[in-house]
């Protein structure tokens, strides 16, 4: 399904919104915090452990007073929501569709009842198993900002949405608003190899050494190897990189008198007294198996 892009901005101020957010006519917004609470869960229904997930489409949203909760415990009041997710910070948008995509109606017992009022682009849902109510799958929304990969998920009842409203997040107002965090696994390896290569000479060759700084400025030596168990593949190997800046440094050794050195980035880089240094930089939001090579030139 093609879905467009989030226009929070707009949907505020177009009478064509199909929102409708908070106006002098309608009755004054509460003075009270929103009671009640959400909580992520699998599409079952089921909490997950330190609510880490294996990935994005993992997430769901589940009303309820949540399991094993006391007995008095309290979901959210009866209505129609809204929903967002944000880095930590809540000053980035990450989710990707608009906001009338993301509506949720809630009964008086605290569950999710439909998501009958985003209309055709609704998210999926999934059925809980201790509630019998509907899970909302959070997806689709962009890659974290912060390096822990942790995300935020916002609720508010939609009438109550305010892009006026003094410290609001992408019209959510803090106030009216409940908050989960959640955390994305990123197990996804990152590797720097560096591979070493003569002219006329096929292959690559074995047996040469690099010193690899980290981002800490730590150090360690690895030495270019065919190791195929350890998915070394003639090239020194610098395993589960990182987000940062690291730094690979050759010297002149027997078997390598280093002509220049190609870095991932695309940059030539020329010796200085017989040694080559070169900057790797691992991003913040790699998301899938990435390896960055660098390739040293022997005479």
């Amino acid at each position: 399904m093609t879905r467009r892009s989030p226009l929070v901005a707009a949907i505020c101020l177009s009478g064509a919104a199909l929102l409708t957010l908070a106006t002098p006519a309608q009755a004054a917004p509460p003075t009270t915090p929103l009671s009640g609470a959400i909580f992520t869960t699998d599409a079952s229904g089921n909490p997950v452990n330190l609510n880490v997930y294996a990935a994005k489409e993992d997430v769901y949203l589940n009303g309820g007073p949540g399991i094993n909760a006391p007995d008095d415990a309290a979901g959210l009041p009866a209505g129609t929501y809204s929903f967002q997710v944000t880095d930590p910070s809540g000053k980035t948008l990450l989710s990707s569709d608009p906001v009338e995509c993301r509506q949720f109606t809630v009964d008086d017992s605290g569950v999710i009842t439909s998501v009958a009022p985003s209309g055709a682009c609704a998210h999926a849902t999934g059925t809980s198993s201790e509630d019998g109510g509907l899970t909302v799958q959070l997806f689709p929304y962009a890659d974290t900002p912060n390096n822990g990969g942790v995300y935020k998920v916002w609720v508010s009842p939609t009438e109550l949405l305010d892009c006026a409203a003094p410290g609001n997040k992408n019209c959510f107002v803090p106030r009216y608003s409940k908050t989960d965090n959640f955390k994305v696994r990123n197990d996804v390896p990152i590797e720097i190899d560096t591979r070493f290569s003569r002219h006329g000479q096929a292959g690559y060759i074995d047996g040469l050494a690099v010193t690899w700084f980290d981002t800490l400025g730590a150090s360690n030596v690895k030495f270019s190897e065919y190791a195929p168990a350890l998915l070394a593949f003639h090239e020194a190997h610098v395993e589960a990189a990182e987000p940062g800046t690291h730094t690979i440094v050759v010297s002149d050794q027997a078997g390598c008198t280093i002509v220049d050195a190609h870095g991932p980035d695309g940059v030539t880089y020329t010796p200085q007294g017989g040694t080559v240094t070169v900057t790797v930089k691992v991003g913040n939001n790699v998301r899938k198996a990435a390896t960055y090579f660098v390739d040293v030139h022997c005479a």
